[in-house]
């Protein structure tokens, strides 16, 4: 096919999630399918500031479907914070004959491609983060796996809490967004979650829910706390003042971000990555790809940022319903 680009990068950058590598990997061999050339850009926009970069093929990228992390690293950077910065990525992007840019990441991967946009360089953002907070997109590569990844281990914790009769407040990550939470708290039956996007009430959403619960005859209560929503361990505290029951704190962190990708990761991840070098072989730019209703669509990047997302308030009434009558 005609294409309006000869030579394309492609660079992770922000937090990790499972699944870039699978979106590093189509855009990769998606390139070669279109006769592009493909540029891998290591430790993101401050490799691209260094020019740390080289030509990938289709054997660089085998096997990469199912494996976690992001084989071109991701790392943050100050300088290219500045304009002095965004100005040398740009030029190096010309230098090295780079005529469009596959950005992976989250909101501000995309504020860099925007800055990079302005420079005059071609650029697609693909969303990839566990905490599902892009609001231009119902789906993010990683946010599957992470969530599965909490829920292993949150049923696990679950063995000894009934054993001993305890509390488990666990908090997963999610930045100051509750998907994750949300998500995690109705597959996991959590007597109470808490999330950034609704008022904490500790005696109304978690002593009386606790309390309830008592009555019916249940001895073990799980409690999760999004990371934006406040301190673990202080949930923890009051809630062992207010019941007398004994609390245990779990931190799962960053061991969400790891593990090998799921199937959905894997698929939506492939299809995004097509998507993204289609968009820019036919000559479009400032662009993030999303994804509604199981197809792959792209929305302009200021735009895209411009959004906000909140939780679904359907789902969140859901839990309510459940957690109540738990």
């Amino acid at each position: 096919m005609n294409s309006a680009v000869k030579r394309i990068g492609v660079l992770t950058s922000g937090g990790d999630a499972p699944g870039m590598n699978a979106a590093i990997r189509a855009v990769v061999r998606t390139a070669i399918a279109f006769g592009i050339e493909c540029v891998g850009i290591r430790r993101g926009y401050a490799g691209l500031i260094a020019g740390d970069m080289f030509p990938m093929t289709a054997k660089d990228v085998n096997g990469l479907t199912e494996r976690g992390g992001t084989i071109l690293y991701t790392a943050r950077s100050k300088e290219f914070m500045t304009e002095a910065g965004q100005k040398r990525a740009a030029d190096n992007c010309r230098y090295m004959g780079i005529d469009g840019l596959v950005t992976i990441g989250g909101d501000g991967t995309f504020r860099g491609a925007e800055a990079l946009s302005k420079h005059g360089v071609s650029v697609v953002g693909i969303p990839a983060t566990i905490d599902n907070d892009i609001a231009c997109t119902t789906y993010t590569i990683g946010y599957d796996t992470a969530c599965n990844t909490a829920i292993e281990s949150i049923d696990k914790l679950r063995d000894t809490m009934k054993s001993h009769e305890r509390c488990s407040v666990i908090e997963v990550m999610g930045r100051n967004a509750g998907h994750l939470a949300l998500y995690v708290g109705i597959a996991a039956g959590a007597t109470s979650v808490l999330i950034p996007e609704k008022e904490i009430n500790l005696e109304k959403d978690i002593v009386d829910k606790i309390r309830k619960a008592r009555l019916r005859g249940r001895t073990h209560f799980t409690i999760i706390v999004a990371e934006g929503a406040g301190s673990a361990q202080s949930v923890a505290e009051e809630v062992k003042n207010l019941t007398g029951i004994d609390t245990r704190v779990t931190v799962l962190g960053h061991v969400q971000r790891g593990g090998q990708p799921l199937v959905r990761d894997r698929v939506i991840a492939t299809r995004m990555g097509y998507h993204a070098v289609e968009v820019l072989a036919a000559g479009q730019t400032n662009r993030i790809v999303t994804y509604h209703n199981d197809k792959c669509d792209d929305v302009d990047i200021d735009e895209g940022l411009a959004m906000h997302k909140g939780i679904e308030e359907e789902v969140y009434a859901i839990l309510d319903a459940i957690m109540t009558g738990a």
